[in-house]
Formats: C-alpha cells, sequence, structure tokens
C-alpha cells in the first residue's frame, strides 16, 4: 500500500487537502480529513505531499508516436517514457504510421507492439481512406477510441477527399470520428499563389496564410454539416481559428455529439513565435494570429472546447528544414503539456480545476474511457504529483523525447512534475523513468 499523504487535491472541479491509499493498481481510500493511525502504521510507503498539488494523470487523445515504420523520430517507448515524465499516463495514437493503421490486422499489430513498450496506457486509432469502409465497420468500440478521418493533407493514401466515401463514413461507422480538419484545394491555391509570387524556398511565415483559417472554417463546417445530418458522434481535433468556433456550442461533454480539441501550441504560441522559433513550430493545422489564439483560449474556459491535448508528432531537427513548403509539420510536447497548462493558470488564463477537467476529466468521459480519468475510490490509480513551487526549465539535457529537441527549451515553468503513478506503480519519480513496467490497453465503455 502506498499513502499519499496530506497533498492538495484537484479533481471534479474542486481543490482539497486530501490523502490517497493506493492498493495494487486502484484508488483504495480518499480521506478528507485525518488518516487514521492503523492505515498510517500499515502502509508500505508514505509520500509527504504536502504543498503538492495530486491530479488525475492526464490523458491525451491525440499523440503521434511514430511506432511503427518512422521510429528514427520516436518509438513507443521513447515517447511514453517521455509522457511519464510528464504526467501523460495515457494516451491515443493516430494511424498515420508505416505501415498505416488503416486495417484491422495493423490494429492489432501495433497493441501487441505497445504491450512491450509503453510504459503509459495505450489506445489507437483506425485509420480511414478512401476505399477501406468494410475495415471500418469491423472496429471494436470497446478497444478503440474512434476512426480517424484526414480531411487535410496527410502522408500516403489517407487523404479521404471523396465526397461519396465522407457520406458513406459518417452514417455508416458506428464509432466517435476523429477528424484533421483543412480544405486541401484552398491549401493547394494559396501554395501555388506564393510559389507564383516568390518562388519555391517560401519563408515560414507564409504557413498560416498558406494552410489558412478559410482552409480550416471550410473542412470543419463540412465534417459538423454531415455529423449534422447522420448523428454521428464527431470530434473535431486541433481547433486553431477563432471563426471555426461558432461551429460549437457550450453545452456540458456528456450532453453534446459533436465536440473539439485544442492543442497546447495553439493556446500557447501565436504567428509572431515564428520569427524566434522558425519551423520547430510549424504544425498542421498552423500556428495563427494572437487574435485566434485568445478565442481559443476563451473557448477552452467557456466550454466551446472541450479537450486539451498535444498532437505530439516529433520529427528530428534535419526535416524540419525548408521552411514553409518544405519542412515537416508536427513536433514534440508531451513531456510539457501539463507544466505549460498550469503555467497558463499561474497566468490567469484557466484555472487549475479547469486545466484538470479538459486534460484528465473531459476525454475520459468523451470517449468513456473506463475508471480512469478522475480521482475516485475504486479507479485506476493514474496519479501526478505536482510540485508549485519547483520551477522547471526545458533544457536538452532533461528532454526524453528520442527526437532530442523541443519548441519549449529555454522556457520556465512554474511547476515540476515530481511524481508519475500508472496502475499503482511508481514509474516516474522526477528524475527517472522506471523501465521494465508496462502500461494497459484502455477499455471504453460501450
Amino acid at each position: 500500500m502506498i499513502l499519499i499523504h496530506k497533498a492538495t487535491i484537484i479533481n471534479e472541479g474542486t481543490s482539497y487537502i486530501g490523502s490517497l491509499l493506493i492498493e495494487g493498481e486502484r484508488i483504495a481510500r480518499i480521506f478528507t480529513e485525518e488518516v487514521p493511525e492503523y492505515i498510517l502504521n500499515a502502509s508500505n510507503e508514505v509520500v509527504d505531499a504536502r504543498g503538492l498539488y495530486l491530479m488525475p494523470g492526464v490523458i491525451d487523445d491525440q499523440v503521434h508516436f511514430r511506432d511503427p515504420g518512422l521510429t528514427h523520430k520516436g518509438d513507443l517507448h521513447t515517447e511514453s517514457r517521455a509522457a511519464v515524465a510528464g504526467g501523460v499516463t495515457s494516451f491515443m495514437e493516430m494511424p498515420n504510421t508505416k505501415p498505416q493503421t488503416t486495417s484491422i490486422e495493423e490494429l492489432e499489430r501495433k497493441f501487441e507492439l505497445a504491450s512491450g513498450k509503453s510504459v503509459a496506457n495505450f489506445s489507437f486509432y483506425l485509420g480511414a481512406t478512401n476505399d477501406n469502409i468494410d475495415e471500418l465497420k469491423k472496429v471494436n468500440p470497446k478497444q478503440v477510441p474512434g476512426v480517424k478521418v484526414f480531411m487535410g493533407a496527410s502522408t500516403g493514401n489517407m487523404l479521404v477527399d471523396n465526397d461519396n466515401t465522407l457520406r458513406s463514413i459518417f452514417s455508416e461507422v458506428d464509432i466517435l470520428i476523429a477528424t484533421h480538419c483543412e480544405k486541401e484545394e484552398i491549401i493547394r491555391a494559396n501554395l501555388e499563389n506564393y510559389r507564383k509570387q516568390i518562388g519555391e524556398d517560401l519563408p515560414i511565415e507564409l504557413h498560416p496564410l498558406i494552410r489558412s483559417a478559410e482552409a480550416c472554417y471550410r473542412s470543419s463546417a463540412q465534417a459538423v454539416e454531415l455529423a449534422d445530418k447522420y448523428g454521428t458522434q464527431l470530434h473535431v481535433l486541433h481547433l486553431s481559428t477563432a471563426r471555426e468556433l461558432s461551429l460549437f456550442s457550450t453545452a456540458p461533454i456528456e450532453e453534446k455529439k459533436i465536440t473539439a480539441e485544442v492543442c497546447v501550441h495553439h493556446l500557447w504560441f501565436t504567428d509572431q513565435d515564428y520569427k524566434r522559433l522558425g519551423a520547430r513550430i510549424k504544425w498542421n493545422p498552423a500556428v495563427k494570429s494572437e487574435a485566434d489564439r485568445e478565442a481559443l483560449r476563451v473557448a477552452l474556459t467557456k466550454g466551446k472546447l472541450d479537450v486539451v491535448a498535444t498532437d505530439h508528432a516529433p520529427h528530428l531537427l534535419s526535416e524540419k528544414e525548408g521552411g514553409a513548403a518544405k519542412a515537416a509539420s508536427g513536433g514534440p510536447l508531451v513531456q510539457h503539456s501539463l507544466q505549460a497548462m498550469l503555467q497558463l493558470a499561474d497566468n490567469g488564463i484557466i484555472s487549475r480545476e479547469q486545466v484538470v477537467e479538459k486534460m484528465c476529466h473531459a476525454p475520459a468521459c468523451l470517449y468513456r474511457v473506463r475508471e480512469r480519468g478522475f480521482i475516485r475510490e475504486g479507479y485506476f490509480a493514474d496519479l501526478v504529483l505536482v510540485d508549485p513551487a519547483k520551477s522547471y526549465t526545458v533544457t536538452l539535457q532533461n528532454i526524453l523525447y528520442k527526437c532530442g529537441w523541443s519548441p519549449f527549451e529555454g522556457e520556465t515553468f512554474n511547476s515540476s512534475v515530481v511524481k508519475t503513478f500508472v496502475n499503482g506503480r511508481l514509474l516516474w519519480d522526477g528524475t527517472t523513468v522506471t523501465d521494465g513496467i508496462f502500461g494497459s490497453p484502455l477499455i471504453f465503455n460501450r
């Protein structure tokens, strides 16, 4: 038994001083008053958590861990270690690997890989193409978070740009559909226009103009229209513009069939940061204007945006060269997402309770993750202890990503993740990840 003693527990909209007893994989007891002496004496370990925040482990519903086939950038072991060091105890991974996860056979292969590599809990999306609807219908809703549809550029044949196929997916696939929304024909037209004006070597500052707000809005509107028509459960990933927010409601997440996610980088950076960081902050959808960022922040606190995730997508720095047209899109974030969001809370942009709601509770509710995402007796002991008084500077020496860099290098956060428990086991002690212990596949109550 492990007793976490006298922490500030942040959970389900409140913060209070309490203690928590872990037995095996589960939360056995939560104490809001003094812990009985016999519990103190019987505990194998007592963690003095006075002055520390105790939160549920973060559930990141959108990561790219590059395994299989792209493991020079990252893999299920390296990136899950970074996740746990950042307080992320569960993740849902995307299908654009090599080979792509567009069949049940490749999906099962990923689960097998993760069972012997991932230190965090895991699940995997099945990816849609223009011709694999029969595979999408076979997906097990208790095992898989959803079907991923790229309604914008992707690798290989994963751009779903056939209207008949989209209608079939939205009307016939009986599981959550998660979409990447950018209108490909608008992006191509913008790119061609700038190439005619400037040439092939396009500066990185043009990226948000090429992958424009209009491209995002038109695609998101199409997805919402299809979901409305067919009664689909739709989750639109990585919202990046103020205009798109008009498509979503502020209803409680339990009442919505159409939900939206925002990523840490769209809440943190703006287009002014391209001058300083270049392609290190090149993502699809692009980081856009300060006005867009401010609108996203407000929408998050008002309930229009339901989930905060990372879209963690590592590349080597050598792959991030080449400006707006050629540099790879995506970057590593999962190790520092919780710290960044708690920094926004310290800056008065969001409350600590809302950080926990959007990063822990909301993903659990949206996907119906079984017995995770909350601090409740009987739930799995996926837990994070944060020291709000211990500052942390991101350096090359403490980055755990396989790609070896972070867009946050040199950033100092007010808080540090000092312990992470996954299924009741301490896997991060503030300096080291325990290897040889692996996470479990997520189960969905559907």
